[in-house]
């Protein structure tokens, strides 16, 4: 057996995270189960990587659920089982293909400055803003969501106020403010305002309050949060299990004439 390791894979883009790679070099099993065709000992071999390599998926899942505050599912479903085939002894627990270069787990886990979110750039795109904004991050008085994400509800009116949005037909014009004379409205202060920069809330009763923080710095994290901490050791736990259970399997069947 191959002893497993994390490691980030490096491109022109840092395109892919290996989290973990799974291998059984089949030799030593051929030469104490000669009883069972090669065939048989690689199918047996492929099913017990690929429960191996599921058991460390959901692993570093619950690793999560320790080391954020009420992870989303777009976090918890980054990762994903690249399975072994008999032709190819090998598991792999990988990021998703779907996942982009910019994925905040990759800054969270290896430590370095975090590239502008979604709505950080559209910010910086589409406000009619004097001012540099490298980040955006939800101030006292937002509304937050289950996760502690700003909710999208408020995210979206916020945007529409203050004409940022990317389909501009979203955004709220004079007639419909003048409609709705009655609902919160959203602001940025103006150049040499006393307020800080960022998007304000204006309340129906004339009292203000800030939703969120416009920086200039992109957020630094320190290296490794650890949710791939002891992917290593639940590998080596659970795949001389695995792999004595699916062999047990294949000699029943075979025994079976099945």
């Amino acid at each position: 057996m191959r002893t497993p390791a994390a490691r980030r894979v490096e491109g022109p883009q840092q395109s892919r995270i290996t989290m973990l790679k799974i291998t059984v070099e089949d030799q030593a099993l051929q030469d104490s189960l000669r009883h069972l065709a090669e065939r048989d000992i690689r199918v047996a071999a492929t099913w017990a990587l690929n429960d191996t390599a599921s058991d460390v998926l959901q692993h570093v899942q619950d690793r999560m659920d320790e080391v954020f505050d009420r992870p989303t599912r777009f976090a918890k479903n980054a990762f994903t089982v690249r399975g072994a085939r008999p032709t190819k002894l090998e598991a792999e627990v990988i990021e998703r293909p779907s996942v982009g270069r910019r994925h905040f787990l990759k800054v969270q886990e290896f430590g370095g400055q975090r590239g502008q979110t979604g709505l950080e750039g559209l910010l910086s795109a589409r406000l009619a803003y004097d001012g540099h904004i490298q980040a955006a991050v939800p101030a006292a008085g937002a509304k937050l969501d289950a996760y502690g994400n700003w909710s999208s509800g408020e995210r979206n009116q916020a945007l529409s106020a203050v004409q940022a949005q990317r389909d501009r037909t979203a955004n709220t014009t004079d007639r419909s403010r003048r409609r709705n004379r009655k609902r919160a409205g959203f602001f940025v202060p103006r150049e040499g305002s006393k307020l800080s920069p960022g998007i304000w809330k204006r309340n129906p009763d004339g009292s203000i309050q800030k939703i969120l923080h416009f920086t200039t710095v992109a957020p630094v994290y320190e290296e490794r949060l650890g949710f791939f901490d002891g992917a290593a050791e639940v590998y080596a736990d659970r795949l001389p299990f695995h792999l004595k259970r699916t062999l047990a399997k294949m000699v029943s069947r075979r025994a079976s004439g099945a």
